[in-house]
């Protein structure tokens, strides 16, 4: 491996929206910004998203602005698939070492003789930016409107007879004699914003999503409903075409419960009542349950929420859900819920069930775990130096975020300046 030094005054860890506004905040007060990522692509969750509040717009509205600003300022230094190996020092002397994957990719290779590569190579993976809800060759865009737009090969992902012969088919595009290489920064301040994974639906066995097509997630049918998802924008459950009648919200999949995650996050209820305007849109006489143990829209989503209340086919029922188990007569599931509003036990069957799971902070390799709540969310420390913002901080909506990274850089900056 070899080793680069360079410096900067920021260090920025996550190229999602949080991270990326961090940057770009400080480096527009005239600073010099390394923005790390350790995916192949900048814009984390939000440029999975179909749409995303509070303008209900999809993400390219927010993203491609931001990514203009970021090609035309020199100040920012990007690096894509690096990740944080260590961080010694403190507020105003910080050295880090970054941990560089390369793309294995020939930099003088022509997109066309890229695509006819891919054409030859018969491996197929599971796609993660839709979640693996399809495949895409080892050799990928990671999606259409990508930045950088740049093939990737997933070398990591492919045993080494697996890789080398891929290579040998396309000798000419493929180098696997790239080698990773450990970069050295000196920097005063650093702003984490590494953001946040999905709760993994399989450990919900009471919710039967493990291996069950009726039963999906929150951030799945996102991908569902999204024109450059895996359907084209189509809502319909994997193998079947058949129309979809009755849809299921289980609210807090995962979240307030002390088997999973204790806490709350937030903006799954907002997220269900945006995504059952999604469904409204193609099935416009589905029956839509939300099954809630509180309704959470704090702020002007109080409104968005009023509003959702007026469509005669939703229907709101409080309660927790107890399981969900296959119908033996048909398709279709059953959800069976307390319903503490009512008369006791009540079940629903559905033709789809939708999980609306919460949000795990990215944390597992924050540098000091003792700033780390009991959440594993980051307790941002200004005598520490190292600044927290976007959701691994809190859970937290992306306007909240984009609110909290502009405050990140302001915090940043006073570290900068004073060297504290």
């Amino acid at each position: 491996m070899d080793k680069q030094k360079f410096t900067s005054d920021l260090l920025v860890v996550g190229a999602g929206i949080a991270g990326l506004t961090a940057a770009l905040e400080t480096a527009e007060t005239g600073f010099t910004v390394s923005l790390i990522e350790k995916m192949p692509n900048i814009g984390g969750r939000v440029a999975q998203l179909n749409q995303y509040f509070p303008k209900l717009c999809p993400p390219s509205c927010g993203l491609e602005v931001n990514i203009r600003r970021l090609r035309d300022n020199p100040k920012i230094n990007l690096s894509t698939l690096a990740e944080v190996v260590s961080v010694e020092g403190e507020p105003g002397d910080y050295t880090v070492k970054v941990k560089i994957t390369p793309r294995y990719i020939n930099e003088d290779a022509t997109d066309t003789d890229i695509e006819n590569c891919i054409d030859k190579c018969a491996t197929v993976l599971k796609n993660d930016f839709n979640y693996g809800l399809d495949n895409r060759k080892a050799i990928f865009l990671p999606y259409n409107n990508a930045f950088p737009m740049k093939y990737v090969f997933d070398k990591d992902a492919l045993s080494d007879d697996e890789a080398k012969n891929i290579a040998s088919v396309c000798s000419d595009i493929i180098d696997l004699d790239q080698k990773e290489e450990i970069v050295e920064m000196r920097v005063k301040a650093i702003i984490w914003a590494t953001g946040w994974t999905p709760y993994n639906a399989d450990n919900l066995t009471e919710l039967r999503y493990k291996g069950n097509a009726n039963v999906i997630t929150n951030v799945e049918l996102e991908r569902l409903a999204s024109a450059n998802g895996p359907t084209g924008g189509k809502i319909q459950i994997a193998g079947k075409d058949s129309k979809i009648d009755k849809i299921a919200f289980v609210q807090s999949a995962g979240s307030r419960d002390e088997n999973h995650q204790e806490f709350c996050s937030t903006i799954c209820c907002m997220a269900s009542l945006k995504q059952v305007r999604y469904i409204r849109e193609e099935f416009p006489d589905a029956e839509i349950y939300i099954c809630y143990i509180d309704i959470r829209t704090p702020g002007c989503y109080e409104d968005f929420y009023e509003e959702s209340k007026k469509d005669e086919k939703l229907h709101l029922k409080r309660g927790k859900i107890a399981k969900v188990i296959n119908d033996p007569n048909s398709d279709q599931m059953i959800v069976e819920s307390e319903d503490t509003l009512g008369t006791g036990l009540d079940q629903i069957k559905v033709d789809l069930v939708v999980l609306a799971t919460g949000m795990k902070p990215n944390t597992d390799t924050f540098p000091d775990k003792t700033m780390l709540d009991g959440c594993g969310f980051i307790k941002t420390d200004k005598d520490r130096g190292i600044i927290a913002c976007g959701v691994c901080a809190a859970p937290n909506d992306v306007a909240s975020s984009v609110q909290d990274a502009t405050g990140a850089a302001m915090k940043a900056i006073h570290i900068i300046k004073e060297g504290k």
